[in-house]
């Protein structure tokens, strides 16, 4: 089968929903940031499918059905037998090709990133899943250009699956403890500035680990229009890192390894390929004590 793009556009998807081979899926969950500080709810976006969604489209629950029922941390990567399960159960297997969307990154906040949808896209290649996309601009430029919805439950047959785990996609603590003194790996705070700076108070402890680097998740699309910038502006803040060396490997890392999976999506469309994503990012790191944090640039 054709291998698909990272990313795809509404237009690129619409004139493809009655190819049988194809595979849609909301992700979409719903993240609320505290105006006065602490840490965020998340609730599912099920609900918000049954209301109306993409034509085809099944909906895979990252918070409730995708993560580690056994971990003390939210959306870490469950154990592969209990994820292949899963997405083989909604149709997800060999022979098919698919395209993810969600409603958007964060509840009341005009930034734009499908990073619900490149969490699963990373769990998914991560699992060896290979030929999958995003939908640009997801569900809201979907709805503002008027394409068709649907309140019927999407329904594909049980699959197949004989892809293999990819290791090398994900990060763990130890890894980041060793990367820290390594040149040859650049660690990517995907986290807000203030953040980074531990000026908010979303997590235990305030900071970022020493020697990451700040790239914005929120940077690298167009909140109007909800296009993805042009490949040299992507560049830009990459490049002045110098993530997109490719002798380098890459961490990326955030809060609780959503928006860390962004940035990795990007990153390899810039062609980037030694990208790992830090699962645990922040959440876990900031509730060891013995594992440091810094304030400030």
């Amino acid at each position: 089968m054709e291998k698909i793009p990272l990313i795809v556009s509404t237009d690129w998807l619409e004139q493809r929903l009655d190819d049988p081979d194809l595979r849609i899926i909301d992700a979409t969950a719903f993240m609320d940031i505290p105006a006065d500080g602490g840490p965020p709810s998340v609730q599912s976006g099920k609900a918000s499918y049954q209301e109306g969604h993409i034509p085809g489209a099944v909906y895979a629950d990252l918070l409730n059905e995708l993560s580690d029922p056994d971990s003390p941390l939210p959306f870490m990567a469950p154990p592969r037998e209990h994820f292949v399960k899963k997405m083989t159960e909604l149709g997800l297997g060999d022979g098919h090709y698919t395209v993810i969307y969600d409603q958007g990154a964060l509840v009341k906040n005009p930034v734009v990133a499908a990073y619900w949808a490149s969490r699963l896209a990373w769990q998914m290649h991560y699992e060896g899943y290979e030929n999958v996309a995003i939908l640009e601009g997801g569900l809201p430029k979907w709805k503002e250009e008027n394409r068709p919805l649907t309140v019927v439950q999407g329904n594909y047959a049980p699959a197949t699956f004989t892809g293999q785990r990819r290791p090398e996609l994900l990060a763990t603590k130890e890894d980041v403890r060793q990367a820290m003194d390594d040149d040859n790996v650049i660690l990517i705070n995907s986290l807000s500035p203030e953040d980074f700076r531990g000026e908010s108070n979303t997590y235990p402890r305030k900071g970022h680990i020493p020697s990451s680097v700040s790239v914005f998740f929120g940077l690298h699309a167009d909140q109007q229009t909800k296009q993805i910038h042009d490949d040299a502006i992507l560049r830009e803040p990459f490049e002045k890192i110098g993530a997109l060396d490719p002798d380098k490997k890459v961490i990326t890392y955030c809060g609780g390894g959503i928006a860390a999976t962004w940035n990795a999506l990007l990153l390899n469309k810039l062609g980037q390929k030694n990208v790992a994503v830090y699962d645990g990012s922040v959440n876990e790191w900031a509730s060891d004590p013995s594992c440091p944090l810094v304030t400030g640039e």
